[in-house]
């Protein structure tokens, strides 16, 4: 089971020349006198640790100024990792331009909304669309492909770092040039564009290309369509450096892989990484993810390993970055409890990853993120962070024969889109409470308290009739070539899914005319004439015991064939359906038309999935306990098996190979992974 994007993985070589996982961190030499330098890689092969992300934020050090270059510190730490039996992932430094460049172009700088120049001084101060930057960035690119091209550390090549993390919005003159170009590719008329953008609202019409602008601050809501071009205009500019650095290496060192760390994490969400994936741009997709702590803090977790296998094709992945304990950016920085390193570690690996790397190395003296944990934290060797470390190491090696191995499809998908996500919650909307992400997360949480797997994909994933049910959350966006496929999904046998504010809009952000959900009205059955959001704060009940908020919706059932699976019993819908479903061909469309939260979305799941006859794989006392993820390759399933809860679960019905954790009971928030031979 094998693909080329998985054969381009960077996979260390165990003694015997067998696939390992790969294990490390983001290594700062540059941070640390000399001396440190040959202590690091000891403690690292102490720890197991056989990959490192080198000079990701070192332009400064190799290119002191325009006319210089410095890479004697680099060859030396380069020889020494390669020496000590760990490869490198080798940046190309362009994620923070050095001072000397700002100064003498001042004019790379991102421009806010309201049109204030950033200055330099943090990170990514840089235009995505500037041809100033590009020109000096690729010659960086260039000096480092020549000169360690060949070098016999180098496993792959590793794109700026976290792209459009602080700079995916630039409104200068030149993200404006840019974004006539693109509009222009997109709609090669004036004529086009107008009716893409309604621009007969307000006297928005344009006689001229250059009179058009980004969504810059205005007197009022920017057009809402050019807001929405403007998100996928940026997420495509970043796109565009990704491909100008990567077909230079290409070019210049085929041999070896090339990937950027995208942020499938909460709160991330202007670059659109299923596209840039599906534009075939990285030989492997890798991932920076951090826990941010609340009550759904570790579904979370498992959802965007999900999404990023989702993204991935569900081929092995590699997770670029998180922490080993305490992060520095947010308003309380808490520690992770004893055992949650390995166990967020394993979490990602059981959803595809086969390496885990972690911000970073050894913990900073000075500097902004000198709070942020590491592996060597500042109490060093003697510490139980690093314990936990190099027992991390010493499981993953136990793990090897999963390496290459891809997850088991499940039978229960949730579709996760961008432009749905963009669009459903921008401003002049029937509510500005609307959260797309954690809609799609109340979901998953519901299907992993119900023990159920389930995969996340995205509108990239190809067809989904693989599904017996599909899952679409919010599905805003739907252009007429989407509504015919969920059609024939459901018509083809597949039971769809989706909730309130889905179907209504097109790829232009133009309403579907003829009462809501628009595009996918016919599908569904019904019709609604005026969206009822609520107050925050306030809510409605449903016969079925839950009890819904943020959203409700008059429902008319239109045809006799669409059950009502559940009644608003208060508020202005008493007595109207809240729950719908339409059998249509041998398959099956419901609707959901408040957010009902995990726990209520827990209860109203099984009626929703009867029909296609899911079930949890698990003993039912161990459902809502532990999640279950599969991998497979051709001679075998490895079963992880994730205790969600805070006691030991037992589960005696499994069998197999105990590759790391305890079995027949699965320790408090540990994981044990099970390998069963295919028969």
């Amino acid at each position: 089971m094998t693909s080329p994007l998985t054969s381009r993985f960077p996979y260390p070589a165990g003694s015997d020349g067998s696939r390992r996982l790969g294990y490390g961190a983001d290594y700062n030499p540059e941070q640390w006198p000399r001396e440190v330098w040959e202590e690091d890689v000891l403690l690292m092969r102490e720890a197991g640790v056989n990959t490192v992300s080198l000079a990701i934020f070192s332009w400064a050090r190799l290119q002191p100024d325009a006319d210089s270059w410095d890479f004697g510190w680099l060859d030396e730490i380069m020889d020494l990792l390669h020496a000590g039996g760990i490869g490198v992932d080798l940046a190309t430094a362009t994620a923070s331009p050095p001072p000397w460049l700002t100064a003498a172009h001042p004019e790379i700088l991102p421009v806010t909304a309201s049109g204030e120049t950033l200055s330099p001084g943090a990170r990514q101060h840089w235009r995505p669309t500037s041809p100033v930057f590009r020109t000096h960035a690729l010659r960086l690119v260039r000096e480092l492909a020549t000169r360690y091209g060949n070098h016999p550390a180098l496993v792959a090549w590793h794109v700026n770092n976290e792209l459009g993390c602080h700079n995916v919005y630039d409104f200068s003159d030149d993200a404006a040039r840019a974004f006539r170009g693109w509009l222009r590719t997109r709609y090669t008329t004036l004529d086009a564009l107008n009716h893409a953008w309604g621009t007969a609202f307000w006297s928005q019409r344009y006689s001229d290309w250059e009179q058009i602008l980004p969504p810059r601050l205005a007197a009022s809501h920017p057009n809402p369509t050019q807001q929405l071009d403007f998100k996928r205009f940026s997420s495509d500019a970043l796109k565009d450096h990704l491909r100008a650095e990567r077909e230079l290496l290409r070019e210049l060192t085929p041999q070896t892989p090339v990937t950027t760390n995208f942020m499938v994490m909460p709160g991330t969400k202007g670059m659109d990484y299923a596209d840039w994936a599906d534009s075939g741009l990285v030989d492997f997709v890798a991932n920076d993810h951090y826990v941010v702590p609340g009550p759904q803090d570790r579904d979370e977790l498992s959802f965007s390993a999900n999404l990023t296998s989702g993204i991935a094709g569900h081929r092995p992945w590699f997770l670029m970055e998180h922490s080993t304990s305490a992060v520095n950016w947010q308003p309380v920085n808490t520690p992770k409890r004893a055992g949650e390193l390995a166990g967020d570690s394993l979490t990602h690996v059981a959803h595809g990853a086969d390496a885990v790397c972690f911000f970073q190395w050894r913990q900073s003296a000075a500097g902004a993120e000198k709070y942020h944990s590491a592996m060597v934290p500042h109490a060093g060797r003697d510490s139980d962070l690093f314990r936990a470390v190099v027992e991390l190491g010493a499981t993953l090696d136990a793990l090897a024969p999963i390496a290459g191995s891809v997850r088991e499809q499940a039978r229960v998908a949730i579709l996760f889109d961008w432009d749905s996500r963009w669009a459903s919650e921008q401003d002049s909307h029937p509510t500005s409470l609307l959260d797309y992400h954690q809609e799609a997360l109340d979901w998953y949480s519901a299907l992993l308290a119900l023990g159920i797997r389930c995969d996340v994909v995205t509108r990239h994933a190809g067809d989904l009739s693989a599904y017996d049910v599909v899952i679409a959350p919010v599905l805003h966006v739907v252009p007429a070539a989407l509504a015919k496929d969920l059609t024939r999904y459901a018509e083809g046998g597949g039971h769809l899914v989706t909730t309130y504010f889905s179907g209504v809009v097109d790829e232009n952000d133009h309403i579907w005319l003829g009462g809501y959900p628009g595009a996918v009205r016919d599908l569904l059955g019904i019709r609604i004439e005026e969206f009822g959001p609520l107050p925050d704060g306030e809510s409605v009940a449903l016969d079925d015991g839950t009890s819904g908020t943020l959203w409700s919706d008059r429902i008319t059932r239109t045809g006799p064939d669409v059950e009502v699976l559940a009644r608003y019993s208060t508020g202005l819908y008493a007595d109207l359906p809240a729950v719908t479903r339409r059998t249509t061909g041998s398959g099956s469309a419901s609707y959901v038309s408040t957010r009902l939260g995990a726990e209520g979305l827990t209860a109203l799941l099984p009626k929703l999935l009867a029909p296609a006859e899911v079930v949890s794989e698990l003993p039912a006392s161990a459902r809502g306990l532990v999640e279950t993820v599969v991998r497979r390759d051709d001679t075998h399933r490895y079963l992880f098996l994730i205790n969600r809860s805070e006691a030991p679960v037992g589960l005696p019905e499994l069998s197999g190979d105990v590759l790391t954790g305890s079995a027949p009971t699965v320790a408090p928030g540990s994981v044990t992974v099970l390998r069963q031979p295919l028969h």
